[in-house]
């Protein structure tokens, strides 16, 4: 049996949006089973289904990738020479970080490796 989904330890796999659109179009407009689809293609029926519902309600646009937010501090991490806006902003976004965390509850010590959570 073929199994589907991210091979162990490895990486999700990318898809374009062309290729969203040519999957989802073998079901709409070739008038194959999504299950027919999601076999031949290696994806799981869900989240073609998924891709499909989007589609129908947004069009093209709905298959578009969407960018996951990451990290905010790592942009100014892989860089050597900070200009001093760039050192203002860092240091407001850790504080601003900081904030949120004591917020929660949580207790940060030194330089932010031990956190432990308020009783």
């Amino acid at each position: 049996m073929n199994k589907k989904g991210r091979p162990k330890g490895g990486k999700n796999k990318y898809w374009s949006k062309e290729e969203k659109l040519r999957i989802v179009n073998r079901v709409l407009l070739d008038g194959l089973s999504s299950k027919q689809v999601s076999d031949s293609e290696n994806i799981s029926n869900g989240m073609l289904n998924r891709w499909i519902q989007k589609y129908l309600e947004l069009g093209e646009n709905g298959l578009e990738n969407t960018k996951k937010p990451g990290n905010p501090l790592s942009k100014y991490s892989r860089k050597n020479n900070l200009t001093e806006i760039e050192k203002l902003e860092y240091e407001n976004m850790k504080l601003r970080i900081e904030n949120e965390r004591l917020k929660k509850g949580y207790i940060v010590k030194g330089d932010g490796s031990v956190v432990t959570f308020k009783k």
